[in-house]
């Protein structure tokens, strides 16, 4: 079978494992990489072994016979990368929040639609092993009919300290870990029909906000209150894990420290692990979070090779930016907001 070529647009700290997740994986074949410090780029093609290094993505696009672009670059950058490559008939992968703004993410799905050419998001969250677990769980009917849920990822991890740029944007919490909390909010119980949100500032070093709170009623009559922070201290430092909590008329399920997931139904709790693979070149703080690009980048690749509709594609992660920009109406008005689907798929 003919290796699918690709190229990584973006060579900052989130590059250095995502491209080795790309190389757990058959069927695809890095030939070149970006960034517009081309140090940086040169420094990453040495350490395995890419041929290709630019400090201009025309040039890129333009030299290399590609099938899809990974963008993995400032937020900024995403709708105009997105629109050169699918120009040229590339497919599209981009990192999320796919972009600043509603109105630009709408485009970057219709440009690619009227190009026809694929396009994903790399949203890697919903594709932890215990988030899995607990979807499995679920479909299963283990705890019945779900009438209730709390989605938290509350935590006082420096995350300005490998990525300062998130200090200076003026939305932060909910565009960066919203984009994956509401996300799997959506994974695990559908869509969400109407949302309330409250943030706040606590942090005086950064522009946005750190702290948000947001209260959904689902399509199917759940009730999910999803929190986030990064100004909580609290006795034991839980990043990078989510903890949930999920009700149901036979019983609940609640995901804990150290990837335990425990069922308790009237019969009793059951308690099981869901830990994430260990590969060799992860970071160990990261563990959760860095084993789960693989099987994120599995599912695109699964589609481009395969036609496997994924979970990643354009279309689906717009309803989740959808859910982020309610959230900051929501807040700024204080005012429930009504939720509207438009799928463009």
């Amino acid at each position: 079978m003919k290796k699918l070529r690709f190229a990584v647009i973006g060579t900052g700290f989130w590059a250095n494992y995502q491209i080795p997740a790309w190389m757990e994986l058959d069927g695809i074949e890095l030939v070149a990489l970006y960034n517009r410090t081309r140090s940086k780029a040169e420094a990453l093609a040495q350490q395995y072994n890419i041929p290709g290094v630019y400090d201009d993505i025309e040039e890129l696009l333009k030299n290399e016979q590609l099938d899809f672009a990974d963008i993995i670059t400032d937020v900024d950058t995403h709708n105009v990368f997105t629109e050169m490559a699918a120009k040229k008939g590339i497919a599209v992968i981009c990192q999320k929040p796919m972009a600043a703004g509603l109105k630009k993410a709408e485009q970057m799905v219709n440009t690619c639609k009227n190009h026809q050419v694929p396009f994903f998001i790399h949203e890697n969250w919903r594709w932890q092993a215990p988030i899995r677990k607990l979807k499995d769980l679920l479909n299963m009917g283990v705890i019945g009919s779900i009438f209730k849920a709390r989605v938290t990822f509350c935590s006082a991890f420096p995350v300005f300290d490998n990525q300062p740029f998130l200090a200076e944007i003026d939305e932060f919490i909910l565009t960066d870990i919203g984009s994956h909390i509401l996300d799997v909010c959506r994974f695990l119980f559908g869509e969400a029909r109407s949302l309330y949100c409250q943030t706040a500032s606590v942090n005086p070093k950064i522009k946005g906000e750190d702290a948000a709170n947001v209260m959904m009623k689902m399509e199917n009559g759940i009730s999910c209150y999803a929190e986030m922070s990064y100004a909580s201290i609290l006795e034991h430092e839980s990043f990078p894990q989510t903890y949930i909590l999920i009700e149901g008329t036979k019983g609940s399920i609640q995901l804990m420290n150290n990837y335990q997931v425990h069922i308790t139904t009237r019969s009793g709790t059951d308690k099981i692990k869901a830990a994430p693979r260990l590969y060799r070149w992860l970071d160990p703080a990261y563990a959760l979070v860095h084993s789960s690009i693989v099987d994120c980048n599995r599912d695109i690749l699964n589609d481009l090779l395969k036609n496997e509709v994924s979970e990643n594609r354009g279309s689906n992660n717009l309803e989740t930016v959808r859910l982020v920009h309610a959230a900051y109406a929501s807040a700024r008005n204080n005012e429930l907001i009504t939720i509207k689907s438009f799928h463009a798929d």
